[in-house]
C-alpha cells in the first residue's frame, strides 16, 4: 500500500521519545537528512516512515 501521509511528532526529549518509539517497534531509518540533528527518520513495524522532531523554545 503506497504511503498515504508523512507524520512529524514533536517531543521535548529527542533520546527519550527515540527510546520509546524503538521499544515498541519502530526502527530508525538509516538516511537521517537533519544536518542541524532536530529531527530523526523512523519507520514503523508496516515500514512507513515518520519523524520525530524536536519542540523549538519559546
Amino acid at each position: 500500500m503506497p504511503q498515504q501521509f508523512h507524520l512529524d511528532v514533536t517531543v521535548d526529549d529527542l533520546e527519550k521519545a527515540e527510546a520509546q518509539v524503538l521499544a515498541i517497534g519502530a526502527t530508525k531509518h538509516e538516511f537521517q537528512p537533519s544536518e542541524e540533528g532536530d529531527f530523526r527518520v523512523f519507520l514503523d513495524p508496516e515500514g512507513h516512515p515518520f519523524c520525530l522532531c524536536l519542540a523549538e523554545d519559546g
